[in-house]
């Protein structure tokens, strides 16, 4: 059988593969050399789940039932129609996700704001990957997650992570640190902190009272690279004088990291030839996650680290196109190129590839957390348009996330399955998943990836570009300006991000075909591409990177006599995401049934638990029931849960909204909890 060169549909590493029908064999691709984990293994099977929804589904007398694509889509069409007659353009909301295809995420932020005349849109990368790009923002001009190859890490004498656990979350990417010594950085003693040389384990919530602490020792043991500073960067004095209050010892009483292992993480990076560091989740879904980056940039600014060959700062994206679906437009503050929508210059380039007048588009709308509180709420949208996201799952305090969607008028959700959300819609529209299209996606190291069409959808199964042009059409736009054909639609992208922060404007699927390596910014059609960025200046008009003045201040929520511990959520090995994917396929669900909660043997122990057994762990804002997994290693205070499952095992029920005040990314990573056995007709 013939084979397709193509790429994963899971995380943002993008894993060359090789698939021939749904059989899958890796590829040698820069970033995974060869490797898969187990679930680009076994993603193949997602293409023949007998979940598969292969036609549209209409909620008649209470229940979801087939019906034709004429008759979804006359109906959705007619009833958003209404609705913005008789409420406005913004009583319809659209909500993306971080798993699109640069193309569909591009056409649906021109749908929400030409077809729909919409503010409301948001996605799911708002959970994922948004204080890491406001705090990249801040500091260097411009955010891509690494703005050097992954294959660059190879080189590294010291690398430091900061809240990330790729061995679980990516495992092709830990054969690029095998060179390198490792502090990792997780409260938890994660697969990635078993393989480190130096792991500190920081009470939740306090990541940035420990960056600051690693700062202060820097600069009082002679590590800080003074002529980097002065020649490259802007606002340490600022910087210093907050984190000069924030000694080692100090840091110690805050964070639990014991002031001796502070130091010996800044003369480990101080005295590296070639040193990173990295962030992910871990560090970043706090109310304080802008700060908490930027903390960690400082430090890198601190010892020259970006901006240079063979160091660097950089964050690990998270979701398959976390990149390219944040530089296209489906975010609520944005245009595509990574342009700001309140930019009266960007206005106008972007209206004139879309040929409308400036002034018609919309301002900046919600966040997403905000966007699906206001839901059914007298001033906020009726209607809400889903795409690619599975908010009943994914999104904090997902008890009321669930009520706001049953108070809508009018739900829509576009899947290839019958996801959580998909679930409670008034209309499921059946679409094509990863290997059933061609599309670009654009990995954690900014390059552009081409994921070929490998095999035929099944019948009756439309292309989220189909339905796109088909309710704008419904909606009384022409025809062309709703391509259905993804070359087409790219050819649109790259007029509409010329000369933006993310341009590319030299990209064409003819070069992506040919096997070009092209890392964005790529200006040209002659332009190579920009695999290492700010090697000469960084993107602030004056050249210089900024540090950022931040403090601790700790988590939105503390423990107390009622909620004595901390909870803190992630990934598994075998799941990805809702696990909306992964859950559909029976080698990964035997791996890992359902959801646990890791405990401290001790901890279990007063809460009258044992290994195995079902505890009910309760936050303010909900409980959630989870089998016992006993961790020695585990801090005593915490507790870990996973948050891909499901009904009464959503970890989400816990979670706290509070927000970032620069991000709007929610809390995700630390609430107060209370631990507890369940009652026994509870089923986890």
């Amino acid at each position: 059988m013939p084979h397709v060169d193509t790429h994963c549909p899971y995380c943002a590493l993008q894993c060359g593969m090789r698939l021939a029908g749904t059989r899958v064999t890796p590829r040698d691709f820069p970033v995974n050399a060869g490797g898969l984990c187990q679930k680009g293994w076994t993603s193949g099977e997602l293409l023949r789940s007998g979940d598969r929804l292969t036609t549209p589904l209409v909620r008649r007398d209470g229940e979801l039932t087939p019906a034709s694509w004429a008759e979804a889509l006359d109906l959705v069409a007619g009833k958003l129609a209404e609705l913005r007659v008789s409420h406005g353009p913004d009583s319809v909301a659209v909500f993306g996700g971080g798993g699109l295809t640069n193309e569909k995420a591009y056409l649906l932020g021109k749908f929400a704001r030409v077809a729909l005349g919409t503010s409301q849109i948001d996605y799911n990368g708002r959970f994922c990957m948004s204080s890491a790009a406001a705090a990249a923002l801040q500091a260097f001009g411009a955010d891509r997650g690494l703005p050097f190859p992954v294959t660059d890490l190879a080189g590294a004498d010291v690398v430091l992570l900061a809240g990330a656990n790729p061995a679980e979350t990516m495992p092709p990417f830990v054969q690029h640190l095998r060179g390198a010594e490792l502090i990792v950085i997780d409260p938890r003693r994660t697969p990635t902190a078993e393989l480190a040389s130096l792991h500190l384990a920081p009470a939740p919530g306090t990541d940035l009272a420990l960056a600051l602490g690693i700062l202060h020792a820097v600069v009082a043991e002679g590590h800080l690279d003074k002529s980097y500073v002065d020649l490259r960067t802007a606002g340490f004095d600022e910087a210093w004088r907050l984190a000069a209050a924030w000694w080692p010892e100090r840091a110690e009483r805050v964070t639990g990291v014991a002031a001796a292992d502070q130091r010996r993480a800044a003369a480990m990076l101080g005295e590296a030839h070639n040193a990173y560091v990295l962030t992910a989740r871990g560090t970043e879904q706090h109310a304080t996650g802008t700060a908490n980056v930027g903390g960690w940039i400082n430090l890198a600014l601190a010892l020259g680290l970006p901006g240079r060959v063979g160091s660097g700062f950089g964050c690990l994206t998270g979701q398959g196109n976390g990149q390219g679906g944040r530089e296209h437009g489906q975010k609520a503050d944005q245009l595509p190129g990574y342009r700001k929508i309140d930019d009266p210059a960007a206005r106008e380039h972007v209206a004139g590839v879309w040929g409308v007048a400036p002034e018609s588009l919309p301002g900046p709308g919600r966040s997403a957390t905000e966007l699906l509180e206001a839901l059914g709420q007298e001033d906020g949208p009726k209607a809400l348009l889903v795409f690619a996201s599975n908010v009943v799952i994914s999104a904090p305090r997902s008890r009321r996330v669930q009520d706001r969607l049953s108070a809508l008028d009018f739900l829509v959700v576009a899947d290839f399955v019958l996801s959580e959300t998909a679930e409670r819609a008034d209309v499921v529209l059946p679409v094509t998943q990863w290997a059933e299209e061609d599309g670009t996606l654009t990995n954690l190291e900014g390059r552009i990836l081409l994921r070929r069409k490998a095999v035929d959808a099944p019948v009756g199964v439309r292309s989220d570009l189909d339905v796109l042009h088909d309710l704008a059409t419904r909606l009384g736009q022409p025809a062309e300006l709703f391509p259905v054909d993804a070359s087409t639609v790219f050819e649109e992208l790259r007029a509409a991000s010329k000369g933006g922060t993310a341009d590319y404007s030299g990209v064409t699927y003819d070069r992506l075909r040919s096997g070009a390596a092209l890392h964005w910014p790529v200006p040209s059609a002659e332009h190579p591409g920009t695999p290492r960025m700010f090697l000469d200046r960084f993107a602030h008009p004056d050249g210089r990177a900024r540090f950022a003045a931040v403090d601790h201040t700790g988590p939105a929520e503390l423990p107390d006599a009622e909620f004595p511990l901390q909870a803190t959520t992630g990934r598994v090995l075998q799941h990805y995401q809702s696990g909306a994917q992964t859950r559909r396929i029976p080698e990964l669900v035997d791996v890992v049934p359902e959801v646990f909660v890791e405990v401290h043997p001790e901890t279990a122990a007063r809460a009258g638990l044992a290994e195995g057994e079902r505890a009910l762990v309760r936050s303010r804002r909900g409980e959630t029931v989870a089998r016992v997994r006993c961790v020695a290693s585990l801090r005593p205070d915490l507790v870990f849960l996973p948050f891909h499952f499901p009904g009464e095992g959503r970890a989400n029920l816990l979670t706290n909204p509070a927000l970032d005040p620069v991000s709007r990314m929610p809390e995700f990573k630390v609430c107060a909890v209370a631990l507890s056995r369940a009652d026994a007709g509870v089923d986890a």
